[in-house]
Order: structure tokens, then sequence, then C-alpha cells
């Protein structure tokens, strides 16, 4: 019996990938560095912190891996801030406020920095709902490593069998599987060049899903 269900954010809650895309690609414009599309969208999934240790890897960058977090972080946080029409993704707040009125144990489990997350759940008023916040600088390995999702059961005090995760990228969901639990892959028109092949279900809106739907979820 599905007891917890643990969500992605970028992609899942809230689409703040323009934002994103926005702040990385002015740091590798000041950086002078081309990264392909296929490359970038290699990066969902991935924090922060592991893209910028690869990217000084593959480009022998000067700075120090701390130093480009921050200097993206800035310019994201800039970005967000200004950006107005930014919104919820349709139909996941009434997911969430559903899931939660009917107990349904709700955990957050992203590779976004604790900052980033926290701004956004401060935005949309999103702390109510959950009883845990998990993020990916907290790991050495990001998705598609399946420890953010295994610490996300382990904190949630739920066996893998009895969770779901929501992702909508290639590497979360490879996560999710890795870790033992069942993965809903999210296609909507936000995701690019992403593999759901490896989730067990796959749905592209959020009114597919409710609590009686979840609760009826058989893992085994």
């Amino acid at each position: 019996m599905i007891q917890t269900v643990i969500f992605d954010m970028d992609g899942v809650i809230v689409d703040t990938e323009p934002v994103h895309h926005y702040a990385y690609h002015e740091h590798f414009k000041q950086l002078n560095i081309e990264i392909s599309p296929e490359m970038y969208s290699s990066f969902t999934g991935n924090s922060t912190k592991n893209i910028f240790q690869r990217l000084k890897d593959e480009f022998n960058l000067a700075e120090d891996v701390e130093t480009l977090v921050n200097t993206k972080r800035n310019l994201f946080n800039d970005a967000f801030d200004s950006k107005e029409d930014l919104y919820l993704l349709d139909g996941v707040e009434d997911l969430i406020k559903d899931l939660h009125q009917n107990g349904m144990q709700l955990v957050l489990a992203s590779s976004s920095a604790k900052v980033t997350i926290n701004r956004i759940f401060n935005r949309f008023k999103l702390h109510q709902y959950f009883t845990h916040i998990v993020s990916g600088e907290d790991f050495p390995k990001s998705k598609p490593h399946p420890a953010i999702f295994q610490h996300a059961a382990m904190i949630s005090n739920t066996s893998v069998e009895n969770c779901i995760v929501i992702e909508d990228s290639t590497n979360g969901v490879l996560a999710a599987k890795a870790a033992g639990i069942y993965c809903i892959g999210y296609d909507s028109f936000h995701s690019k060049m992403q593999d759901y092949s490896k989730a067990d279900e796959v749905i592209t809106n959020f009114n597919e899903l409710n609590y009686i739907r979840i609760r009826q979820i058989n893992p085994s």
C-alpha cells in the first residue's frame, strides 16, 4: 500500500527550466565555453555542483567548483526574483492538496540546492504539505545514482515498496528504479529529450492522478 509520494521539483512541481537555462547559458558565455543541446539535456536531474565538476574537468576551468556554483546561483536568483510569470505546473497543486488532505505523506527529493528549493517553496507556500525536503547538494553523486531517493524513503520511515516517485527526467527515473521504487514518469510539453522507457507508467497531465488512483498502485 502506497504511504509516501516522493516528488521531484523542477519540471514536476514548477517549470524553472527557462530560468535555469538563462542562468547557465549566461554563465557559459562568461566562461567562454560552448555547450551542445545534447550535453545540456544530459544535465537534467544532476546537482549544480556535479554539473560544474563535470564542466571543470571537461573544459579545464580555472575557477573552483564552489565559485562556479555560486556564480550560476546568483544569476538564477536574480532572474527568478524578476520573473513574474512563474507558476506551478497545471494540476500539480490540486494533486498535492488532495494527497495531503487524505493523509498521504509527501516528500520532496530534488537535485536543486536547498536555497533554491526554499525560494520556490516560500513563493508558492508549499512547506505546509511536505514532511521532508531532500536536496541533491547533500549527496556526492547525482541522479541517476539512487542515494537521494533511498534517503527520502528512509527519513519518511517508509519502505521503498510503499513509496512512489514522480519524475520528469531520464536520470530521475533511473535513480528511482535503482532505489527499488515505483516510478511515474511525467512527460509534459516542458520535457525535452528525456527517456521514460524505464518508468513503471507515464502520465502527460496531473489530472490522471489522485489519492484513490495512487492508493491503488501495487508496486509488486
